[in-house]
Order: structure tokens, then sequence, then C-alpha cells
């Protein structure tokens, strides 16, 4: 198996910590990057990854080894501390890089066959909140089973964590990997997603955006074709 960990800052705190654990106890091949040291520009809004090609985007060099990475990985690993109630502004400015792989314009097929993480800590609150600004991507990118995990670590880095909490942080991360190995081959979207998908399918039978439309209709999606399962 295939894991990559998107880290929404730079040091190795609490969240970093819980996220490398998690990539170990599911096991294989491990990538990891930082943000923003490994990627930290603010989408533009050209709308050239729109209208044009994610090719056009001013940051495509500079992002396409995170998107390789993405999409040779069985499992992405989304890992934020809370900021404020939310992601970091590196984690946030990444994924607005990837507005036109949601569903509503040209997702990915690759993704319809991943497994997604998002870790968020704090030492107080924040977590659900966090988690959600990172899920949302990995929703509307097609990502066909998502795990939240928000834990509390009541420190302000990980050598101040209590031992107890490090234990529950164990168990739960062991979960999860459980969880993810036993599923990994033979994953598919859930309801939610398949109903997304096909409110989008018929948007895009008569889209406005070319690109788009054009997308959904190479992959055959607005026929028999769906990602998740080719038909024809």
């Amino acid at each position: 198996m295939k894991t990559v960990i998107i880290n929404g800052q730079n040091h190795k705190g609490s969240t970093y910590h819980i996220a490398r654990s998690l990539a170990e106890k599911i096991g294989g091949e491990i990538t990891e990057f930082f943000l923003p040291r490994d990627f930290g520009e603010f989408c533009l809004g050209c709308t050239q990854c729109f209208s044009e090609s994610e090719t056009k985007c001013p940051h495509y060099q500079k992002l396409k080894p995170l998107t390789e990475a993405m999409d040779s990985a069985d499992v992405i690993i989304l890992a934020s501390p809370v900021y404020v109630y939310h992601a970091t502004g590196a984690m946030k400015a990444f994924l607005d890089h990837y507005g036109w792989r949601w569903m509503v314009h040209s997702p990915e097929e690759k993704m319809f066959s991943k497994q997604g993480v998002c870790i968020s800590t704090a030492a107080g609150a924040g977590m659900r909140s966090t988690n959600k600004d990172m899920a949302d991507s990995l929703f509307f990118w097609g990502t066909a089973k998502i795990y939240k995990y928000g834990c509390a670590v009541a420190a302000v880095d990980w050598n101040g964590v209590s031992e107890k909490k490090k234990q529950s942080v164990e168990k739960k991360t062991a979960s999860i990997a459980k969880k993810i190995r036993l599923r990994q081959g033979r994953v598919k979207p859930g309801l939610k997603t398949k109903a997304f998908f096909n409110i989008m399918r018929q948007m895009q039978k008569n889209g406005w955006n070319e690109r788009d439309v054009k997308h959904w209709k190479e992959k055959g999606w607005t026929g028999k074709n769906r990602p998740w399962k080719k038909t024809v």
C-alpha cells in the first residue's frame, strides 16, 4: 500500500506524530509533504484550471509532485493542527488549488477508489471544524471512504502530551489502520457520493463549462460508465 501525508505545517508537532503513527500502522510506502515548505503558494483566482486546464495554473509545476503522490497513493492523510478553529492557512491554500477536481468540474477517477483520513489536534477544541475543512475536499474529489480523527491533546507540543493520551492515540490509530487495511482494494464510494456524482452527471449533459463537459463525455460518465465501475 502507498500512503501520502500532507502536513498542514512545517514543524513535527502532535498532529504530525499522530499522522505518522497512523501511516506506519497502515504499512507500506509512506510519502510526506510539509506545508508551506513543499508548497506555499496562494491561489490567484485566475480560473484557468476551470476554463482551460490545470496545467495553465501558474503554480502547476510546484504542485505537480504533490498531485502525482496523491494520485499514486492508496491512502491520503490530510493533517492539520487547529488554527483559530480551522485548518492552517497553508492547508487551505493547498486545497484551494484543487477546486477544478471537485465533482462539479473535472474529477479524477482514481479518487473514487481511495481512502482518506483527516487528522487534527488542538490543546482544547476546534477539531471538528478543522477536519471538515479538509474532509470537504476529500468528499468533493470523490474519495471513496473518509475517516476523521480529532484529538484534544491538552498540550502545545508532543512532548507535553500525557502518556494516557498517547495510549489513547495508539488505540485509535490502530483501529483506523485496521479498517483501512481491511477495505484496501475493495473500497467503493458510499450512497452520498454516488448521489452527488449523479446530480453532477445530469448537469454535465448540458453543461456550461466546455472543459468540464468534454472531460465527462471523454470518461463516458454522461453515459453508462462510472469512475468506480466501468460498464462499457
